[in-house]
């Protein structure tokens, strides 16, 4: 206890509430069932009541055994047409429902898991703001890691399905095709001067080669380092294309949602108005990392009109 102190602690109130809690109630299991609707499957008979069709009770009549089986079998599938007017009942869907679902165990963990290291990290960095604390270890980057780590694990499983069998032949070929395309666009961003987009790369590689060369020297090892800069962004750019590949389909699913949901939100102009900002918000973010943008509008850049800058 006394290694982590309240770090410690804090894990292991939320590994226990991961853990008994999340049974009970989840989350996700909510964010998914709620205000979601499904129609139920009519009966036979409504379906033969809406058609003006009627069975015929004594076409099996007399026959016995096989011959009896197969007469109601046969019975049992009737033709109706396809404009009569059914009303379907509506049912609110249950967590239950949604237990037969691929991957729905997948994405109830990750969900719960995400939202418990999301409490670890606010907690820890109010830790740290109140008490700085220069030699413990941060349990919260161990958090965010593993939740890296297990959306990974789950994209992987995702894209691997496309991989099995004949059947998705076309599928399989538009993620090796996005997977070289962002290995390609990797290239070309690592290759870009330092001063136009602001990655910290050189610096981080400069420290990270001087540390384990100093390591390796320590040890009886001469060694430069661990790897080459061209190694290194050579590993950065395939690992950018896997990635890649891996958001494929999550993307156009990403896009598709989005369009759906402004259809059915036409006459709620407010509403569309977040849901394009929810849209394009990813390419702000990335905007960031351009250094004319940040730096210059940000820390920079004298705006007119306010004192002080």
């Amino acid at each position: 206890m006394a290694i982590f102190g309240v770090q410690l602690v804090v894990t292991m109130v939320m590994a226990s509430v991961l853990q008994k809690v999340s049974a009970h109630f989840s989350l996700a299991r909510w964010l998914l069932s709620y205000r979601l609707m499904r129609y139920l499957h009519p009966s036979d008979e409504e379906l033969l009541s809406v058609a003006g069709l009627q069975r015929n009770p004594g076409k099996s009549k007399g026959k016995k055994g096989k011959d009896s089986r197969r007469d109601d079998s046969g019975d049992s599938e009737f033709m109706v047409p396809k404009n009569i007017e059914l009303q379907l009942d509506v049912a609110a869907v249950q967590p239950e429902d949604m237990i037969q679902l691929h991957y729905y165990s997948e994405y109830q963990w990750l969900l719960d898991f995400a939202i418990c290291a999301l409490f670890v990290y606010i907690i820890t960095e109010v830790y740290y703001f109140l008490i700085p604390v220069k030699d413990e270890v941060n349990l919260s980057i161990l958090w965010c890691i593993l939740v890296i780590g297990f959306a990974i694990k789950i994209l992987l499983s995702l894209t691997a399905e496309y991989f099995r069998g004949e059947e998705a032949v076309g599928e399989r070929s538009l993620c090796l095709t996005a997977g070289f395309l962002f290995f390609f666009i990797a290239m070309i961003v690592l290759i870009a001067d330092e001063d136009f987009l602001e990655f910290g790369l050189e610096p981080a590689y400069t420290s990270f080669n001087v540390s384990a060369h100093s390591f390796l020297k320590d040890q009886g090892l001469n060694s430069s380092g661990p790897a080459s800069k061209l190694m290194f962004k050579l590993t950065l750019a395939l690992w950018c294309g896997l990635i890649g590949s891996f958001f494929t389909f999550p993307g156009l699913r990403f896009a598709r949602m989005h369009k759906d949901a402004l259809r059915y939100c036409s006459e709620r102009p407010f509403l569309k108005t977040l849901l394009h900002i929810s849209f394009i918000l990813p390419v702000f973010v990335v905007l960031m990392w351009v250094k004319p943008v940040a730096r210059h509008y940000f820390t920079e850049r004298t705006w007119p009109g306010i004192p002080g800058t």
